[in-house]
């Protein structure tokens, strides 16, 4: 029965370098920097979950969201049957730590939206308008998942029957309308390029989901009417995209194409006329010598360095220094420090900013949930960074011309306010405190006023349309009094103002329907439009920095959308080039999606443009409750049924098979409850695991309890028998196996700390207790083959035995997986675990990985060793093999024989183990960016390898007996891992030993690349 105890000690050996149990080997961390204490606001149709101390804000915001309810109800004619969940962060920062929802949330995630519980997740944004708007977004999501979930005949299945495109852009198109600049200026786009898609590309990643999506089910709406909205979006959750065009458009989805992209094409071309052939100035960085994505230029203030932020290394998005005359890169200043400490870089609505003398620059990091300044000199090393006290949010930096000061946008309980920060004291000054929004801040050259943004008077005086407008203002230094210029294009929005020392004001507005660059001269007022381009000038949003100007005016930078890349342009400014215009002068007609003949009813545009006009919510309706923890059911599946074998070998038998898995959590997910029932065979083979996870505080603990069968058989035996029969008996032929099962019932203990997203520290321990059960079956069989008789007996097993264990490891994994495996960055587990009970020893894992990348291909690198100490370290049912084919590919398929004619018997196998690997590998086939063969259906990566390693059991390897030595093993080869829809990797290898006489072989895993 030693053969029991050995595959089950050799199991567990494997699982326990690839898993511990508790949490995953590797992976990145969601850390809990700071604990909130949430507390509820009823409204009558949501639990608004939030700890803002400022009461009128959680007012204002639950307001907004009833009133988006009120206006989605409409259209989808439902409601939900309970109180919505709506958990409210006060920041980004904050958001990216919540419990409700797993994995990282990337900083450009404004929101979220989950199905199990229908929770509404979002932070406060840096503005109102976003924040308004991420709000009516996710609301729609949540009435999308109602509809589908709570349906007669829907369910969480039907889900996969949505494209993207639907869900996404049905929320931007209920939460904007048909007028949006910036989707305008993709489809304008498209359209110049020739590039429209049909309504079945649209499910191409190509095609970014939120812009087409919106334009798609305006050119529904519009010509269905917005009453279509809710049976076309069931019907596709119910029957799919094509059968839904059917039953309810009455019509083909190639007929429908055809009129959209016709429509499109109409629609559009009017305004890609009479527009400039070629953006003014010249690029100067583009996907030559950058990115696809170039963003945010900041110009010295002497003009001859330029920042941006590039995703030119396709795994990151990096901020680069590049020469602003010639733009060729000279430096690259990576966003993620080695040792994980920075969170996220805000490169999407946030830009970098120079000090005076131009040897310095500065830009926001998001380090342990909250804003930092971080400041570099120009060779990219870092001279200092640092947070504030009493904003845990900024953006949008802009170095005062004295050097001294740095002025931002803060976020704090829901307000953003301007604040300048002392870079000697590392001291914030509030210079604005109000309820409205202050945003893309920028010094005059003589450091007298800050200009800004502010949706201000458009929040006081009412919004144009469906949002509330940004206009440009002033803060006087001095008087510290605000002046705002509200006669400049009314009605648009007017963003990122910067100045140089000549008195003009460049900025960025839609007034035309366009993105165009403007530009004002504060000593006259004479007002021109400096662009006049078929796309625009434009980051990533509207918020986005996307120009900046030399201090003497010389020359400006800024960002040119075209072909859905955003290239950097260097302009000189010449006034006879520039057009004059009426700051009166707005007509936002382009601005519009494609319209149809616009059905009635047009409930979605009506609302946004009424929005003023409706009454809010009376607070009065809202009122407070403690939060206290409740468990609910988030998920559960399983099935079951009873199987009848009928066969040559094992005759006929029953057996039961299936499985419950469940999980249950309170609201903001902080305590979680894992619970698994499973029957594979008979009652026996009954198998349970529940595991409870506490998430509240910034150590993660929990425990768990598990009873787990291992079944197995030995191979069969038959032997010439008789069986008595009425007196006699009848010769068979007695075929007779066994069927070993294997118990452990274990209990566990564990916790964690994260340091940041790639440290951390486990800790945990436990009692297995394991004991046996062995069957002997009978399968008696006449001389023609017939089975005639069968039968079974307990026979004697081993005595059970107890193992304790505690151990603690130190973690890290700030790497970038690819398709199959990872492609950059590092990994590394050293653990230690004490074994005691019926063995005792101590065991160590060494597990160090790096990987380089080097375009469209990676150098990986491992080297690992695991160990056993102590009293029973070298006990034979604890040997542990090295020629797993995870460890060295190649030695597997080598007979025993071989092996000890080799003399490698005392290599492969051993209390101790040390393991090295090198791999070059190449993605094969992906997304044109990474790899070699653009295909976007089948991910794969080819890999050339070379694996060592060796077994020992004695502690030095190098004091063994003469014959006993422990030989290098190693091998070469190729694999080919292919990513199987997400579901499952597959790894085939060809592996050659380097030993004379053996020949290679071919190989299978099933794990991702290490």
């Amino acid at each position: 029965m030693n053969l029991i105890t050995k595959s089950l000690l050799t199991l567990g050996l494997f699982f326990t370098i690839f898993t511990t149990g508790y949490s995953q080997y590797f992976g990145k961390n969601k850390p809990k920097y700071e604990t909130q204490n949430f507390s509820i606001l009823q409204t009558p149709h949501f639990d608004m979950y939030h700890y803002l101390r400022d009461r009128d804000q959680i007012n204002k915001i639950s307001q907004w969201t009833e009133q988006w309810h009120s206006m989605h109800q409409e259209v989808f004619r439902d409601t939900f049957p309970t109180h919505n969940p709506f958990i409210l962060y006060n920041d980004h920062g904050d958001f990216q730590q919540t419990r409700a929802i797993g994995g990282n949330i990337s900083i450009g995630t404004g929101g979220v939206t989950e199905a199990l519980k229908n929770r509404v997740i979002l932070p406060i944004a840096m503005t109102n308008q976003q924040t308004f708007h991420v709000i009516g977004h996710e609301l729609v999501h949540a009435f999308q998942y109602n509809i589908i979930l709570g349906g007669d005949s829907t369910g969480l299945q039907n889900l996969q029957n949505l494209p993207l495109f639907m869900v996404e852009g049905l929320a931007e198109y209920m939460s904007k309308g048909p007028k949006d600049s910036q989707t305008a200026m993709w489809m304008r786009d498209a359209v110049k390029q020739g590039t429209i898609p049909g309504i079945k590309d649209l499910t191409n990643p190509r095609f970014f989901p939120y812009r087409w999506g919106q334009t798609f089910w305006s050119f529904l709406a519009g010509r269905f009417g917005d009453r279509v909205i809710r049976p076309f979006f069931q019907a596709t959750g119910a029957y799919g995209f094509d059968n839904a065009v059917a039953l309810v458009l009455g019509t083909t989805t190639d007929s429908l194409s055809s009129d959209w992209k016709r429509n499109l094409k109409a629609f559009y071309d009017p305004f890609t006329k009479n527009k400039d052939a070629n953006p003014a100035g010249r690029v100067i960085i583009n996907e030559n010598n950058g990115g696809r994505m170039n963003l945010a230029p900041m110009v010295s203030p002497d003009g001859e360095k330029i920042i941006f932020f590039s995703e030119k290394r396709v795994l990151s998005t990096d901020l680069y220094i590049a020469d602003a005359n010639t733009g060729k890169i000279e430096e690259r200043i990576s966003t993620n420090a080695f040792t994980g400490s920075i969170d996220d870089v805000d490169f999407i609505e946030s830009a970098g900013t120079w000090s005076p003398d131009g040897e310095q620059f500065a830009y926001v990091i998001i380090q342990r949930g909250r804003s930092v300044l971080m400041i570099k000199n120009k060779k990219g090393n870092t001279v200092k960074s640092f947070g504030l006290k009493n904003v845990s949010k900024f953006s949008y930096p802009d170095w005062s011309p004295d050097g001294k000061y740095v002025v931002v946008s803060g976020l704090e309980q829901g307000q953003t306010d301007l604040y300048e920060i002392n870079l000697r004291t590392e001291r914030a000054n509030r210079l604005t405190n109000n309820t409205y929004s202050e945003i893309m801040p920028n010094y005059s050259p003589d450091g007298s006023r800050i200009y800004f943004s502010t949706d201000e008077i458009s929040y006081r005086q009412g919004r144009t349309g469906a949002s509330w407008n940004f206009n440009i203002a002033h803060y006087d230094r001095t008087t510290e009094e605000t002046t705002h210029l509200n006669n400049l294009f009314p009605g648009a929005d007017n963003l990122n103002p910067v100045s140089d020392k000549e008195g003009n004001l460049y900025f960025l507005s839609d007034r035309d329907g366009y993105r165009n660059m403007y530009m004002i001269n504060t000593n006259d007022s004479s007002l021109y439009q400096v662009t006049d381009i078929v796309t625009g000038v434009s980051g990533i949003t509207p918020f986005s920095s996307a120009i900046s100007v030399t201090d003497d005016g010389r020359k400006v930078y800024y960002n040119y959308y075209t072909n859905n890349k955003y290239q950097i342009y260097s302009y000189t400014p010449d006034i006879s080039k520039m057009t004059p215009v009426d700051p009166s002068d707005v007509d936002q007609t382009a601005a519009l999606l494609p319209t149809y003949t616009r059905r009635s009813p047009q409930i979605v545009q009506r609302n946004l443009n009424t929005l003023d006009e409706q009454p809010l919510m009376a607070t009065s309706e809202f009122h407070k409750e403690k939060y206290r923890p409740k468990f609910k059911l988030d998920y559960i599946s399983g099935g079951g049924g009873v199987g009848v074998g009928m066969g040559n070998f094992i005759g006929t038998s029953t057996g039961l098979a299936g499985g419950v898995d469940a999980i249950f959590s309170d609201i903001l997910g902080n305590n979680q409850i894992y619970s698994t029932l499973a029957l594979n065979g008979e009652i026996y083979d009954l198998g349970a695991q529940i595991l409870y996870r506490n998430q509240t505080g910034k150590i993660g603990w929990g425990g768990g309890i598990s009873h787990v069968p291992f079944r197995y058989s030995s191979y069969p035996s038959y032997i010439r028998d008789s069986l008595p029969v009425n007196g006699g008996s009848i010769p068979v032929l007695d075929f007779t196996y066994d069927i070993y099962r294997v118990f452990q019932d274990q209990i566990s203990m564990f916790s964690q700390y994260a340091f940041n997203q790639s440290i951390r520290v486990e800790a945990g321990g436990g009692y297995s207790l394991y004991y046996y059960r062995t069957e002997r079956w009978h399968n008696y069989y006449d001389d023609f083959g017939r089975i005639i008789y069968q039968d079974r007996e307990k026979v004697e097993s081993p005595d059970g035995f107890g193992l304790f264990n505690v151990q603690t490891a130190f973690v890290g994994d700030n790497s970038t997986f690819g398709f199959t495996s990872p492609l950059n960055g590092y990994r590394f587990r050293v653990g230690v675990t004490q074994n005691f009970g019926h063995w005792n020893y101590l065991t160590t894992l060494v597990d160090l990985r790096k990987y380089f990348y080097l375009k469209k291909s990676s150098l990986a690198v491992r080297a690992l060793q695991y160990g056993q100490y102590g009293e029973d370290a070298n006990n034979n049912n604890l040997s542990n093999y090295v020629i797993y084919p995870t460890f060295i590919r190649g030695y597997s398929n080598i007979s025993n024989v071989k092996l000890e004619e080799l003399g490698l018997t005392n290599s492969v196998r051993g209390s101790k183990l040390f393991v090295g690997n090198v791999e070059f590998r190449v993605p094969f086939t992906g997304p044109e960016e990474l790899a070699i063969i653009p295909t976007g259906f089948i991910l794969s990566q080819l890999a050339l390898f070379y694996d060592v390693g060796t077994a020992w059991s004695r502690n030095n390897p190098f004091d063994a007996p003469e014959g006993f030595e422990p030989k290098i093993l190693q091998s070469v080869g190729v694999a080919l891992r292919v990513n199987l829809f997400g579901a499952l990797i597959l790894e085939p290898f060809y592996a050659k030993p380097l030993i004379d006489g053996v020949k290679g072989s071919f190989g299978l895993n099933f794990v991702p690349g290490w």
